[in-house]
Formats: C-alpha cells, structure tokens, sequence
C-alpha cells in the first residue's frame, strides 16, 4: 500500500494488492483493522467508515460476480 494511506495499489483500495504489505503479513489481516493502522497510529472514525464502505463495496462486487457466474452455470 503506497503511503500507508489506505488506498491500495493504483487507488483501488484495500484488500487489492499481492499481500506484500503490512495487511498481507499479519499487521491488518482481516477486519482488526481498527486498532492499529500503519506503524501504530489510530484509525480516526471517518477513515475506518471509509474502509468499511470500501470493503463494502467490494464483497458487493464479488457477489455480482458469483451470481453472473451462477446464471451462467445454470444455462449449461
């Protein structure tokens, strides 16, 4: 994660990279990201709302995902 600043590789948020940063390795893995962000600083409420719309949005896609590829399954 570039920066440190949430975004992700190119701006695409979290959660989007090959897990060489601090989330990928055990720092922010999963959704303790709360208590701890970067090298020990504190997740402010905006920014966790932040990445918790991100998140949501994200799993939001996948599932479009699954249900596209679920229709398609069932016309095979």
């Amino acid at each position: 994660m570039p920066n440190f600043d949430g975004t992700g590789p190119r701006g695409l948020g979290p959660m989007t990279g090959r897990g060489l940063g601090p989330c990928g390795r055990g720092y922010r893995r999963g959704y303790g990201f709360g208590r701890f962000y970067g090298f020990g600083r504190s997740l402010t409420k905006s920014e966790e709302k932040k990445l918790l719309e991100e998140e949501l949005k994200e799993i939001d896609r996948i599932k479009k995902e699954i249900e596209e590829r679920l229709k398609d399954l069932e016309k095979n």
